[in-house]
């Protein structure tokens, strides 16, 4: 039988289907939930290597909601499904306020970054950078990517721009790839907020507003320096 989740109200609802909207537009391919303590966390990949020569950051996002839950569970399923599930769902809502019970789709199991689990404490505070930096960043990048890929470009070609482009440090922000920029603008993150908080732990990066996180790992040869 397939997992369950109970949001709060259709508020939480209209939430999941906004994020899912969102995740799907970048990258149209599973997302990773997890359930545990009444907390269900709803990781999305914006970017991330393929292959074991691949030297691109791993770039999540992440939403978390308050949940009804009896059983904990992390499973990962496709997006395009849940999605659907939650339309569906979403149409059928007659009280804003009645909590609201998601059956999940059924899972997949070839997803390598869903491999990939953030640490949960430890975190170290570094200085805020400014949301407007943030947007700045990622339309730039967003523009670049679109120059140099033409339309009908192969897959491996896109990758390997989209990594260049992607995986570019900020200027004045260290261990922040240009991704994480891009990720905040285009979930929703960044919104009308003025500073997007900065926290580190070993070889992964957070950025932090009020309206979700993004978590990244950062390639090999970032740590060296």
């Amino acid at each position: 039988m397939s997992p369950t989740f109970t949001l709060q109200d259709a508020l939480s609802l209209r939430d999941l289907q906004v994020f899912l909207g969102r995740a799907m537009r970048v990258e149209d391919g599973s997302v990773r939930l997890i359930a545990a303590n009444g907390v269900l966390a709803v990781y999305v990949a914006v970017f991330y290597p393929i292959g074991l020569l691949d030297q691109a950051p791993t770039v999540l996002g992440l939403r978390t909601f308050e949940v009804f839950n009896t059983d904990d569970f992390d499973a990962v399923v496709p997006v395009r499904s849940l999605l659907e599930r939650v339309n569906r769902l979403e149409e059928l809502v007659t009280d804003d306020t009645e909590p609201v019970t998601v059956t999940l789709p059924l899972q997949v199991n070839t997803v390598t970054w869903a491999a990939i689990s953030p640490p949960r404490g430890g975190w170290v505070t570094l200085p805020p950078a400014r949301a407007e930096l943030m947007a700045t960043v990622a339309k730039a990048g967003i523009e670049e990517v679109a120059e140099a890929v033409p339309t009908g470009t192969g897959e491996q070609i896109v990758h390997r721009v989209r990594s260049e482009v992607w995986g570019r440090e900020i200027e004045g922000l260290e261990h922040v790839p240009a991704g994480g920029a891009f990720a905040a603008l285009s979930l929703g993150f960044l919104g009308s907020v003025p500073s997007v908080a900065i926290f580190e732990t070993g070889p992964w990066t957070r950025l932090t507003t009020p309206l979700g996180h993004v978590l990244i790992k950062r390639r090999a040869w970032t740590l060296a320096r």
